[in-house]
C-alpha cells in the first residue's frame, strides 16, 4: 500500500499474544475520511518517538491484513516498520479539526446505518449492526485440548456471528 497517513482515533489496551508478546489494535481515518483499522502493532516495543497518541496523525507503510475479513483492516508491512508521528490535532476551536474527520458522516436513520454496517463493501464493520436478544460471553474459553485460549484466538469467530443473519451468540 505504501506510506499511509492515518489520524489515530482508537487505540486498544495492549493484548497478550503468544506469537508477538503484546499487541495493540489502532483505528482511525485516512486523509480522505475513510475508516482504517491497523493490527497488529507491537506498540510498547516501539521507540518513544514512535509511540503515538489518540488524535496524532501518523504515517506508516501498510499492507492489507489478509487474516481479517474486514475491508478496512491493514497491518504494518513488518513489525519493524517505522511509525512517523506527523502532528497532533489539538482541541482548539471546540475540537474543529477533529470534528472534520470524526463527524464526517452522521446517521439520522437507524435502518440506513444497520444496512450499511451489514454491507461488507462499506467500512462500517466496527459498528454493532444487529440487535441480539442476548449475549453469553464466557470468562474463559477452552480449546479442544482443554487448555485456556485467549479472546483474540476466537474473537473473529464471534465477529462473524455478529454479522450473520442470526444475531444470537451462544458461547459455552
Amino acid at each position: 500500500m505504501a506510506l499511509t497517513k492515518v489520524l489515530v482515533t482508537v487505540k486498544t489496551y495492549p493484548a497478550i499474544s503468544s506469537k508477538y508478546d503484546e499487541l495493540v489494535c489502532t483505528a482511525g481515518f485516512r486523509e480522505d475520511g475513510t475508516w482504517i483499522r491497523i493490527y497488529p502493532i507491537q506498540f510498547r516495543k516501539k521507540s518513544y518517538d514512535q509511540q503515538y497518541k489518540k488524535y496524532d496523525w501518523i504515517e506508516l507503510d501498510l499492507v492489507k491484513n489478509d487474516s481479517d475479513f474486514r475491508p478496512e483492516s491493514f497491518r504494518p508491512y513488518s513489525h519493524d516498520s517505522e511509525i512517523k508521528i506527523v502532528r497532533h490535532l489539538e482541541t482548539d476551536h471546540n475540537w474543529a479539526e477533529r470534528k472534520k474527520f470524526a463527524l464526517g458522516k452522521i446517521y439520522y436513520n437507524l435502518t440506513e446505518l444497520i444496512a450499511e454496517a451489514q454491507n461488507k463493501n462499506i467500512c462500517l464493520h466496527w459498528l454493532f449492526s444487529n440487535q441480539p436478544k442476548y449475549w453469553t460471553l464466557p470468562l474463559k474459553r477452552l480449546n479442544e485440548n482443554g487448555t485456556k485460549i485467549k479472546l483474540q484466538n476466537w474473537k473473529q469467530s464471534v465477529c462473524s456471528l455478529i454479522y450473520s443473519n442470526n444475531p444470537k451468540i451462544l458461547l459455552k
